[in-house]
């Protein structure tokens, strides 16, 4: 008889599956971590320099949901944090946004995507010449600086081959530094760019973040205030007079005095569905005046026809060009209410 025979189903032992044991609702404390800040985001891999000096590469760990983690994102990190080659260290918190730049793909779009968080100010960066510059993209930089809660400025490049003149009256007079930079080329070849002091000064020792068109000269600004920053520097096409994408992704990088500056992939557009309709006004300083002192109450702005009093307002070049941008994000967040 085979010793099978000697068995039944009192002697079976069933093993007790895994989700028998109840889930504790304890969470790590995670007292040992150490702070750090995000300064680079590339494939669910991100770099990061500890409060010490100490740059090490993390993931994201599982207690953070779905929760986003952008280049300026002040954060808590643990496990391996030498920063020795090959190791992971994991983000396991991040702590409250002071500021928070976001854009949209466009204005009738409602999902808005944070570019970078706890910059200080907005560095819009336009060429005067190849490519022309575009005052609509330079207002709605300014509006969204003004809804982040940042500080703008206005740098211009490529002041050897166009005059500052005109952007200079039409956005100084709203308080905006306008900054203008030119490219030379020494006695060896060698291209340098001047004017770069005055930009140097206002960035030290804050945290700061550039945008602009692909081809407007970013890299080019940034290899020079960070001479070992080695970005790429792209050309613009002769035919449709914009610029190769040499920025694939944002970077902070020190500055060599203090400070940090982010330098973000070129744009070729700045959604403002996420903002309020109320800020495209505010955000010019001479047009809320006027609209507060001339308009009717609940004036919506869309025309004199309907009642708007900015069109007697506006006697330079530089108000009518301001108002009729205004009406244009207007009448674009209007056409996109119904989502």
């Amino acid at each position: 008889m085979s010793d099978w025979s000697r068995y039944d189903e009192s002697d079976a032992r069933v093993r007790p599956g895994k989700g028998s044991r109840p889930r504790s609702k304890r969470r790590p404390s995670h007292d040992d971590a150490v702070a750090g800040v995000v300064i680079g985001v590339d494939r669910g891999r991100f770099s990061a320099v500890l409060d010490d000096g100490t740059a090490v590469t993390a993931v994201k760990a599982r207690e953070l949901g779905r929760r986003g983690l952008v280049v300026g994102d002040r954060v808590a990190l643990v496990g391996d944090v030498s920063g020795a080659d090959g190791t992971l260290a994991r983000i396991v918190k991040r702590q409250p946004r002071q500021t928070e730049l976001r854009r949209t793909a466009d204005d009738t779009d409602p999902t808005e995507r944070v570019v970078v968080a706890n910059a200080h100010q907005l560095g819009i960066v336009t060429a005067l010449a190849d490519p022309d510059p575009n005052p609509r993209m330079i207002d709605r930089c300014l509006v969204a600086a003004l809804d982040a809660g940042m500080d703008a400025l206005l740098i211009l490049t490529k002041g050897d081959l166009g005059s500052a003149d005109e952007l200079r009256a039409a956005y100084e007079p709203l308080g905006v530094t306008v900054l203008v930079t030119t490219m030379s080329t020494d006695a060896d070849g060698t291209r340098r760019v001047d004017g770069i002091g005055p930009l140097r000064s206002l960035l030290t020792g804050r945290e700061s973040v550039l945008v602009g068109y692909s081809g407007v000269g970013k890299s080019t600004l940034v290899n020079a205030l960070v001479p070992d920053a080695a970005r790429a520097v792209g050309h613009v096409n002769d035919v449709t007079g914009r610029g190769r994408h040499t920025s694939t992704s944002a970077v902070a990088l020190d500055l060599p005095d203090g400070g940090r500056i982010i330098d973000t992939p070129g744009v070729r557009t700045f959604g403002l569905a996420h903002v309020d309709p109320d800020h495209f006004i505010a955000a010019f300083p001479d047009v809320a005046e006027a609209a507060a002192e001339r308009c009717p109450r609940g004036c919506t702005h869309e025309s004199a026809e309907a009642g708007c009093e900015l069109d007697a307002w506006a006697h330079t070049e530089a108000q009518r060009a301001r108002v009729e941008s205004i009406r244009r994000l207007l009448a674009t967040r209007a056409e996109g209410e119904s989502w």
